[in-house]
């Protein structure tokens, strides 16, 4: 096996542990969605990894580009679906540790009878 063959082999495998770390780290509402978060962050890298540089013409062709955007509308779509069908809403966004809260739990004790 050549040189080269074994660097592919290598970042294939850092590749598959680091998707796994994702895949096994999230909240997922089902397998289904587990899948298409994992769909998404995949077709993710890949629109990443052929966007060429300004003034460079773009490996994939626009057809191919058209069907990558409806993947990620129906992606969203069916994950917007998942996570209503959960009672959820997907206005969820990541927050550090270390930020101030922007809401705070107050907690309410229902009056004792008078009589």
């Amino acid at each position: 096996m050549g040189r080269g063959t074994q660097n592919c082999d290598r970042h294939y495998t850092d590749c598959l542990q680091t998707l796994k770390h994702h895949i096994m780290s999230t909240d997922f509402h089902s397998k289904e969605h587990q899948i298409l978060a994992t769909l998404r962050k995949v077709l993710s890298e890949v629109v990443r990894d052929t966007t060429p540089p300004p003034g460079r013409p773009h490996p994939l062709n626009p057809q191919t580009i058209d069907n990558v955007k409806v993947c990620f509308q129906l992606i969203t779509s069916r994950e917007k679906e998942i996570i209503e069908e959960a009672g959820e809403k997907m206005d969820k966004r990541p927050r550090y540790a270390d930020e101030p809260k922007t809401s705070q739990v107050v907690e309410f004790h229902k009056p004792k009878d008078k009589h």
